[in-house]
């Protein structure tokens, strides 16, 4: 692999000689993004502003291809390397293209004037973006999502080969936050662009990242690819999460488990439980699920929400032990949601489970598109 273009050598950073987070050692190569996650307050933001010279380190030094940050001039660091933090930047009286156009000033004459050569490299940021129809807009009147968008023109506008990104989708509607990260990635693979920037939505974190550096308490916790850090249980110890769970499998958050005596049994399978998993949470309505085989879709959250799951191993047919172990749920339960469209070999349990029900007048609901 080429050699990092921005690196760290037992950086200490923090605010008035006083050190926040020590022997920070981490590497970034071209074409790949870095994501920081970690409690508010750890230290990411400040650990974001020393990287790009915004704060002097307390101790150890950045290096930006090789060279210490703290000794390159402005514009040699300005043509290397740019930033979009969450602090809000109110030009006065400034269009959006006036904006975007600042982004040039690290390639212009001292007058700052641009070239027709700049000019299109400023239309060409903003319609990447999706902002030309903002060209003539004065900027302080954008909305936060505008704003952010336009900043981020201005970023890609200066072609830096680093790109430093504070909590980028901040702001961002649903739409705007997954195109914003697809637009990374076409960056970082099409111009060989490395990106380092902090999130806190960790389903997206897990999903764009090459490398996830984790700030805890107390310091850099692990660092490594998602798959080695979106570990069973990591992201709890993380941010000392109490209530509810964190769900690798789907990068998704689920609130805690109902508990008592189950008063409903669902029968789901291949992700069809999920959404009255949910529901039931949402009801407060203790709940039984299975029988899941250990590879189920279902599996993950059934695992968070439900008070009783019974499960089967994967890839095998429901046996004696879980029909008999869900059947003696199902028997304390007041209703049945069947979930589930068609049952075969494997889910054949189920259907006895269902009939069970119907046996004992316990009360059955379909749930689903199709018939059980």
């Amino acid at each position: 692999m080429d050699q990092p273009v921005l690196h760290t050598h037992h950086l200490e950073v923090g605010y008035g000689g006083k050190a926040l987070l020590e022997e920070v050692c981490l590497a970034v190569h071209p074409g790949q993004i870095l994501t920081l996650i970690g409690p508010n307050g750890v230290g990411k933001s400040t650990l974001l502003k020393t990287l790009s010279k915004l704060l002097a380190p307390v101790g150890g030094a950045v290096l930006l291809q090789g060279k210490e940050l703290r000794q390159l001039p402005e514009r040699e660091l300005a043509l290397q390397l740019s930033i979009l933090t969450t602090e809000r930047v109110m030009p006065e009286l400034m269009r959006c293209e006036e904006v975007v156009g600042t982004g040039r000033y690290p390639h212009t004459g001292r007058l700052g004037l641009l070239t027709p050569a700049d000019r299109a490299q400023v239309d060409a940021a903003m319609e990447l973006v999706g902002v030309q129809a903002l060209r003539d807009q004065e900027f302080r009147r954008l909305s936060d999502g505008q704003r952010q968008r336009v900043m981020l023109a201005r970023a890609i506008c200066q072609e830096p080969q680093v790109m430093i990104l504070d909590e980028p989708t901040s702001f961002l509607d649903i739409r705007y936050k997954l195109e914003l990260l697809e637009l990374l990635k076409k960056l970082v693979r099409s111009r060989a662009l490395a990106v380092v920037m902090s999130l806190h939505e960790l389903d997206l974190a897990q999903k764009v990242s090459d490398l996830v550096l984790c700030v805890g308490e107390g310091g850099i916790q692990r660092w490594g690819t998602p798959e080695e850090v979106f570990a069973v249980g990591y992201i709890h110890q993380l941010y000392g999460v109490t209530q509810g769970s964190f769900q690798p499998s789907y990068g998704s958050l689920e609130l805690p488990a109902v508990t008592g005596v189950p008063e409903v049994f669902v029968l789901g399978g291949g992700g069809s439980g999920i959404p009255v998993y949910r529901r039931l949470q949402r009801q407060g309505i203790p709940f039984g699920a299975g029988v899941l085989q250990e590879n189920d879709l279902d599996l993950p959250v059934a695992q968070a929400l439900a008070a009783r799951l019974i499960t089967e191993r994967a890839f095998e047919p429901i046996g004696p032990r879980a029909l008999e172990e869900a059947a003696a749920v199902v028997g304390q339960c007041r209703r049945l949601i069947c979930c589930v469209e068609h049952f075969g070999t494997m889910n054949e349990g189920n259907r006895q489970l269902l009939q069970l029900a119907q046996r004992r007048g316990i009360s059955v609901e379909m749930d689903g598109s199709g018939s059980c």
